[in-house]
């Protein structure tokens, strides 16, 4: 009996749903996604709008960025997501977990930022060399 394999847009939520969905609650912008990824912003857009399928290498490159395997993104479910958040309001956790979540969150952001930052200094390294400034 020969096993057919779905393709992850037609299973359930569609892959540019699932890359949607972590980029919001990574707080990203289509902006930094663009620029992450060397495209447009528009041609980002047309990645989580389903206008361009996403390749295995775009897909690598997105799971790079959101620092997840690509099964992690395929197998993402926002309602498991939101229950778990839902989970974790609803516990009576004390101020130090809180603490502990909120200075990983923060780390995350100067490394983002930091990396951010490498690309700039790099660009600007390039066009004082090519420019001879």
């Amino acid at each position: 009996m020969k096993k057919t394999v779905q393709h992850p847009r037609y299973m359930g939520t569609s892959i540019k749903n699932k890359i949607k969905n972590i980029r919001e609650l990574r707080n990203y912008t289509q902006q930094y996604m663009a620029d992450q990824l060397g495209i447009t912003q528009a041609g980002y857009s047309k990645i989580e709008k389903g206008k361009t399928l996403v390749s295995y290498s775009k897909l690598l490159e997105i799971s790079v960025i959101f620092e997840a395997s690509i099964e992690e993104i395929i197998n993402f479910d926002s309602k498991e997501c939101i229950k778990s958040l839902n989970t974790i309001k609803d516990t009576n956790t004390d101020l130090n977990d809180n603490y502990k979540v909120l200075k990983e969150l923060y780390e995350d952001k100067i490394k983002l930022l930091e990396k951010l930052l490498n690309k700039t200094e790099n660009e600007l390294e390039y066009y004082k060399t090519r420019f001879g400034l």
